[in-house]
């Protein structure tokens, strides 16, 4: 009896055909497993959440993708803003209008709430680059209020009801 191997198709590592693409590459993760904590007006990096990817072809796409897991607690109107950067390049946020903070993913107006909130997000980036790329996470907090990275509440009280989260990031390579 032989073996058989069947298969829709097979992409090289170098990627995909130049009559073809969306082949993966190479993929590369982060997860932070530890906390964090930021009390800043501005724009700020998460430590330890950031990963780096060089990518074979200038021509190739990266996803960029993740969850962040946020704790925070507050009696008064409380925003928190998030952005992802490309090395020093703010990447995937919201047009430039007047004084407005321009973000990726975040929440306005939460009021009287303790709580834990989840982000997923996903980006397609065109880096058009060879050069080793770093992708990470900014976060800012207004009033300022204390803005927490995987632990719940400002308590953090050492219970079994109180959990402690891991944060993911993901790049992909991808053929264009």
């Amino acid at each position: 009896m032989s073996s058989q191997l069947r298969v829709d198709k097979i992409l090289p590592v170098d990627g995909a055909p130049a009559s073809g693409g969306g082949g993966i590459i190479q993929v590369v993760q982060t997860v932070k497993t530890d906390t964090f904590s930021t009390t800043s007006t501005s724009f700020t990096d998460i430590t330890g959440y950031s990963v780096s990817i060089t990518p074979k072809f200038d021509s190739s796409k990266i996803i960029v993708s993740g969850t962040l897991v946020v704790g925070y607690g507050v009696a008064t109107a409380y925003a928190m803003y998030f952005r992802l950067m490309r090395g020093s390049t703010p990447i995937c946020v919201g047009d430039s209008v007047g004084s407005r903070t321009q973000a990726s993913f975040g929440t306005q107006g939460l009021a009287n709430t303790d709580t834990t909130i989840s982000f997923p997000f996903q980006f397609l980036d065109s880096p058009n680059t060879t050069s080793a790329t770093t992708y990470k996470v900014q976060a800012t907090s207004e009033n300022p209020q204390t803005l927490y990275i995987n632990r719940s509440l400002e308590t953090d009280g050492d219970n079994a009801i109180v959990a402690r989260f891991a944060s993911t990031l993901i790049v992909m390579e991808v053929s264009a």
